[in-house]
């Protein structure tokens, strides 16, 4: 029988770790950890991860500030609010919901972001501080998946790792995360052949492409720990991941289901990377 990676008992732990570190924090600087949150348009999915990062906040004693712009904001606009919002004492760290209107250049709005406040570490500043190891944050969702790792007691060092995806959000940080931990790691993508191959010398499998089942049982090692990272949406309205997880999972050592396994993880880790801004705050102003 695998072990089920529950990404919902890693989170709640976490976070309860962190509601204690907040009030203390609160107690000691008189200071509440402040989280920005801009949405622009009208994305049905985009709203609800506001609303759920916004509860999560006040489900720690964090000040969150969502901020909701019209689709047709103009660039400058956004820019000049970001601009704002670096200089302003109450707010730690600044996230900008994704996707934004097409008008609108992302990479753009990413880089005005102080890096002292990119709680997603998306700003090349903070993406080239993963690169050498010397990172103040990480992105959420592959810290997620190594917090889980480590709950579990998943050994890294001298492991296969193969990676499956390659985006700057998920697949290229899991990599040097994985790396850091003295993995052996491959990255495959939609130009990787004999995927299959690949996918099955792996000790520790991450899966992040979007498509629902893809991983199935005759791509994954006997006793192989698979972590996947998928939420995809069916007809049916269930929500099912890259991996056919009732095939894999008789096959697997350990596996995340979905839902409630790498997604909790991802509001909980902004919520530390908010925190450490905090404190790195303080330090700053002496």
């Amino acid at each position: 029988m695998s072990i089920i990676m529950s990404g919902k008992e890693v989170s709640a732990n976490t976070r309860a770790k962190i509601s204690d570190e907040v009030k203390a924090f609160k107690e000691e600087r008189g200071i509440t950890p402040g989280l920005a949150v801009i949405i622009v348009g009208n994305n049905e999915a985009s709203k609800v991860y506001v609303r759920n990062k916004h509860k999560a906040c006040e489900d720690v004693g964090m000040y969150s500030k969502v901020i909701e712009m019209p689709e047709e904001t103009a660039e400058e606009e956004l820019l000049s609010l970001i601009d704002s919002l670096n200089k302003d004492d109450e707010i730690h760290g600044i996230l900008v919901q994704l996707p934004l209107p097409k008008h609108i250049d992302e990479q753009k709005v990413i880089n005005s972001i102080s890096p002292k406040k990119d709680v997603d570490a998306f700003h090349p500043e903070n993406v080239g501080k993963i690169m050498i190891g010397e990172y103040d944050f990480l992105p959420c969702t592959p810290a997620g998946v190594m917090e889980i790792l480590d709950y579990y007691n998943i050994e890294i060092s001298g492991k296969k790792c193969v990676i499956v995806g390659r985006s700057n959000i998920v697949g290229k940080p899991q990599a040097l995360l994985l790396l850091e931990k003295n993995g052996t790691v491959t990255i495959c993508h939609s130009r990787t052949k004999d995927l299959k191959e690949e996918t099955k010398r792996a000790d520790i499998l991450v899966v992040a492409i979007g498509k629902p089942d893809f991983i199935t049982a005759d791509m994954v090692k006997e006793g192989a720990v698979v972590v996947d990272v998928g939420i995809n949406r069916m007809p049916d309205g269930k929500l099912h991941g890259d991996v056919n997880f009732d095939e894999v999972a008789p096959k697997s050592y350990a596996i995340t289901p979905v839902p409630g396994g790498v997604g909790p993880m991802t509001i909980t880790m902004l919520l530390k990377n908010t925190l450490t801004a905090a404190k790195k705050y303080i330090l700053t102003k002496g």
